[in-house]
């Protein structure tokens, strides 16, 4: 693992330790690993609902009804 030395603020300093010390994780590293993790994940959702908007936007226009719309939507989910 590649070590790192970051700076924090007092305020997130302290909200760090106390997720630690409520025992919620077991140290500032795994804690720092969850929440990076949890951002690449948001970040990958977001990138992913971005390319179908463009997708959308680029189709044109549909003769379906919203109620069609959102059964294919679902059945392309399975």
């Amino acid at each position: 693992m590649a070590r790192q030395s970051i700076s924090l603020t007092h305020p997130n300093d302290e909200w760090l330790k106390s997720q630690v010390v409520t025992k919620e994780y077991s140290s500032k590293s795994e804690l720092i690993n969850d929440l990076i993790r949890q951002a690449r994940n948001q970040q990958q959702r977001v990138d992913w609902l971005r390319l179908k908007l463009e997708k959308g936007e680029q189709s044109g226009f549909t003769s379906s009804t919203k109620e069609e719309i959102l059964a294919k939507a679902k059945k392309s989910l399975k």
